[in-house]
């Protein structure tokens, strides 16, 4: 049965390769890559300036917030022709999360996409929403 030379070589050199690619340290990417012009914190949650406007959602849905600037912790939200008022609420993470704990909705408020949420089974309503 014949050696193939190339086949040798490869193996020989396999673990050399193995070994170099273990030298070098692999981090995950990090959450936040740099601070965000405008992002400030105010008693470990952060204060992000967010549009007001449609947010198109993935599955044609859409949802209007409409931001109060003098009461940065209120939004009036329209969803499924119905007005809601949502009020902030502390998050253990620092990020935007604004409730009608009445009727069940809960709006995360981020500057890449955002969710509108059933907040008593945890259901997505409409997600991945971007500001038009």
């Amino acid at each position: 049965m014949p050696v193939h030379r190339p086949l040798i070589v490869s193996i020989a050199i396999l673990p050399i390769v193995l070994a170099g690619c273990a030298l070098f340290e692999q981090r995950p990417p990090s959450v936040v890559a740099a601070a965000q012009p405008g992002i400030t914190s105010e008693g470990g949650q952060l204060q992000i300036p967010l549009g007001s406007g449609v947010y198109f959602c993935e599955l044609g849905r859409s949802v209007l917030v409409r931001r109060n600037e003098k009461n940065t912790r209120m939004i009036e939200l329209d969803w499924q022709g119905k007005r809601r008022t949502l009020l902030r609420y502390d998050s253990s993470s620092g990020l935007p999360r604004y409730e009608d704990r009445q009727n069940g909705l809960l709006w995360i408020d981020l500057p890449w996409k955002s969710v509108l949420m059933n907040a008593r089974t945890g259901q997505p309503l409409a997600n991945e929403c971007k500001l038009s």
